[in-house]
């Protein structure tokens, strides 16, 4: 066992779901998860109990998620039913993502760099999926406006991060487990309708944009508070 394990807990000793969505909610500083977050969550701790138990690094898995979603490439470019692979590699990647964070979180092995890594990597997964609606038959133009909402999103909240803002503030519609699941319901119903699978893929990035137009709706007025309560700590006038 090397260094970084040791601070993780013995063989057997993994934390229960209550314990699991505690910890995480601590480390985003947010409060407890509910509703389509909760059951995510709850669904990734049943399957990072075992890998945990097992000793599998988080970083093996962040490697993972990056490479499943690059197979769904070739498949939503093959067309008919070829498409129906998709859905599932889509969500496998959804969910060895939120695995890798699983794992660090019940062992403990939580590091500055395995965040960086795991932001990384997970903005790279997003642009794949979101490639694949373009694939299908989604416009290029919409495909790439969803994506740049969404990125929008992500970087608002790093850069809330880098300037004082230690906390989630808010989980909103628009986090990774929807977008997955977006992309993931369109390209199941255009592999059983290749037909029509252009009007589900343009459905699917119109649902993307709109997760996205809400989600940084829910944002941006809880960031602009708690930077402002930064700003008051520190004494510098509000603008």
């Amino acid at each position: 066992m090397d260094r970084a394990d040791r601070g993780g807990p013995r063989r057997g000793a993994v934390p229960g779901r209550e314990e699991h969505l505690r910890r995480w909610a601590s480390l985003h500083g947010s409060p407890p998860p509910t509703g389509l977050v909760r059951g995510w969550l709850s669904l990734v701790h049943l399957l990072s109990r075992p890998l945990a138990r097992a000793g599998v690094a988080p970083t093996a898995l962040t490697a993972a998620g990056l490479l499943v979603p690059l197979a769904a490439l070739p498949a939503a470019a093959a067309g008919g039913r070829w498409v129906l692979a998709v859905p599932v590699l889509v969500l496998l990647s959804g969910v060895l993502d939120s695995l890798d964070g699983g794992v660090a979180v019940l062992t403990g092995r939580t590091s500055a760099w395995g965040a960086v890594a795991d932001a990384v990597a997970d903005r790279v997964a997003d642009a794949l999926a979101l490639v694949v609606l373009w694939l299908l038959g989604a416009p290029g133009p919409l495909v790439v406006a969803a994506g740049a909402l969404a990125a929008l999103a992500e970087y608002s909240r790093a850069r809330a991060g880098a300037s004082g803002v230690h906390e989630v503030g808010v989980v909103t519609v628009g986090e990774r487990p929807t977008r997955v699941l977006v992309v993931a319901a369109t390209a199941l119903v255009a592999g059983l309708r290749p037909e029509q699978a252009a009007t589900w893929a343009l459905v699917g990035a119109l649902a993307a944009l709109v997760v996205a137009l809400v989600s940084l709706a829910q944002l941006l007025p809880v960031l602009r508070r708690a930077l402002l309560a930064v700003d008051d700590d520190a004494g510098r006038p509000r603008r």
